[in-house]
């Protein structure tokens, strides 16, 4: 049991949220599509969906910037991490999805 665990995505994004929010120049990154952000979204997050990441420079010059990726359920986030940390962006984060945020979300 204890393998499956093991790939099981623990991130927990209402942790993550208040991690970025202590975090002075940290960026809050929403990787899901347009529509599903302009459906709600985190206050103060930028929507970078996951299948233009590679724009991510254009927004976040500073690769030393952390980062607070997320998405619905954590998995499209945990492939921009990976891509994120490829590319040098060395405080990329996967903080999870936006499904189990129990906070307030913005249209």
């Amino acid at each position: 049991m204890r393998l499956f665990n093991f790939f099981r995505n623990t991130a927990d994004i209402n942790t993550g949220v208040a991690e970025y929010e202590t975090n002075v120049g940290a960026v809050l990154l929403d990787v899901r599509t347009t529509e599903e952000y302009n459906d709600g979204h985190i206050d103060g997050s930028v929507n970078i969906p996951l299948d233009k990441i590679s724009s991510v420079e254009n927004t976040v010059k500073d690769k030393s910037t952390p980062l607070y990726v997320y998405c619905l359920s954590g998995g499209r986030s945990g492939q921009a991490v990976s891509y994120l940390k490829q590319i040098g962006y060395i405080n990329a984060k996967n903080i999870g999805g936006i499904s189990s945020y129990r906070g307030k979300v913005v249209k």
